[in-house]
C-alpha cells in the first residue's frame, strides 16, 4: 500500500485527491492522509504564479515533514484579475521521489459583488459566505458549486486538476 500525504485537512481536497488517484491507478491501494501544511504564500493568492508556488510549497513541505510517504500533494486555489474580471482557478502539484506532476483547474469568472469583497481584502471563501449567505463554503461546494448550482462542486473541480497532475505517473516512460 502506498501512502499519499495531502497537504490539507479540508475534506473537499482530500476526497478529490482520493478519487483522482483511485481512478488513475485502479490496481493500486493507497492510504490517504490529510495534514495541515503551510503554503508559504498569501492566504488568498492573487496570481497564477503565486497560486502554483503555493501548491508547490505545500507538496515540498509535506515531503519534508513526512519523508517516508510515497506521494505528496499540494493544492492551492487562486485568483487573478484580468481587465475588470476576477478569475478563479486552482493548481495541484503531485510529487514522488522521482517525479513531479502539475495540473491546473479550469478558470471561471467571479460575480462583481464577490470581486468587490476580494478587492477589500476578503478571501474568496469569506466573500462567498457573505454574498451567498453561507457558512464555511470552502469545506463544502465552494464558489464553483454555488455558481453552477452544484453541476460542478469544489470536489469535482479539483478531481480533474489532480488527474492532470498524475499524468507523468501514469505515463512514466514519457516523463
Amino acid at each position: 500500500m502506498k501512502t499519499v500525504i495531502i497537504a490539507s485537512k479540508n475534506p473537499v481536497k482530500i476526497e478529490a485527491v482520493k478519487i483522482a488517484f483511485e481512478k488513475m491507478f485502479l490496481q493500486e491501494k493507497f492510504e490517504f492522509i490529510g495534514e495541515s501544511i503551510p503554503s508559504g504564500v498569501s492566504d488568498q493568492p492573487m496570481s497564477d504564479e503565486e497560486t502554483l508556488q503555493g501548491a508547490t510549497n505545500r507538496a515540498n513541505n509535506a515531503q519534508t515533514q513526512f519523508p517516508d510517504a510515497d506521494f505528496w500533494v499540494g493544492l492551492e486555489g487562486g485568483l487573478e484579475k484580468i481587465e475588470d474580471e476576477m478569475h478563479s482557478f486552482a493548481w495541484a502539484v503531485v510529487k514522488s521521489r522521482e517525479k513531479i506532476g502539475k495540473g491546473k483547474a479550469c478558470t471561471f469568472i467571479l460575480p462583481k459583488k464577490v470581486t468587490e469583497l476580494i478587492e477589500q481584502g476578503y478571501e474568496l471563501s469569506d466573500a462567498d459566505d457573505i454574498v451567498f449567505d453561507r457558512q464555511n463554503s470552502k469545506h463544502q461546494n465552494g464558489s464553483v458549486g454555488i455558481l453552477t448550482h452544484d453541476v460542478l462542486t469544489r470536489t469535482s473541480f479539483y478531481i480533474d486538476m489532480v488527474t492532470f497532475a498524475l499524468i507523468p505517473f501514469k505515463n512514466p516512460d514519457l516523463y
